[in-house]
């Protein structure tokens, strides 16, 4: 019996120590995250939306980093992912309920907004156009510094705007139901 447990203390001591050992990769630069189009906090959601956020980090993004009239991933690493849970109107037609990569083509007064059927794609190194679901053109507007882009959603009398951030561009993408 006491051979036993000192082997069970052993094995189990040993275990500890290489997951101690183990080495996992630093922060990730541009950290992930997610947000919600909801009717209240409690609600399951409308729209979701998976993204990875750079950071300005004294450079200049929009018009530089992030050239304008070129697709952008709308993000870091992976182009960004969007679910609709329902159908939705975009611009002057519907989408349907589902998965999509968000495309973006800013400009600095305006931006291209795409819904692709490429997923997992990494960037936008090999966007197809053939693959897009919709796009719609929307007006580019002035906000508060922001120094890592963002995403989030405004509820609207008729559904949801999201809206894009970045140093001081605002813009806002129509959904309704």
């Amino acid at each position: 019996m006491k051979k036993s447990l000192f082997f069970a203390v052993v094995m189990f001591l040993g275990t500890v120590s290489t997951i101690n050992a183990q080495k996992f990769a630093g922060l990730q630069k541009s950290p992930t995250d997610i947000s919600y189009a909801k009717t209240d906090r409690n609600a399951k959601p409308d729209i979701k939306v998976i993204y990875s956020r750079p950071q300005k980090k004294g450079r200049t993004m929009l018009g530089d980093k992030v050239p304008y009239g070129k697709v952008w991933r709308t993000g870091a690493d992976e182009a960004t992912e969007i679910k609709l849970f329902k159908d939705m109107k975009l611009g002057d037609g519907t989408v349907k309920a589902g998965t999509y990569s968000l495309f973006t083509i800013p400009g600095e007064k305006e931006w291209t907004v795409i819904l692709s059927s490429d997923l997992d794609v990494w960037g936008a190194y090999s966007y197809d156009e053939g693959k897009d679901i919709a796009r719609i053109k929307v007006p580019a507007a002035k906000g508060d510094e922001l120094e890592a882009f963002s995403i989030a959603f405004k509820k609207v009398d008729k559904g949801y705007h999201m809206v894009l951030g970045w140093e001081t561009v605002r813009v806002e993408v129509p959904f309704y139901n």
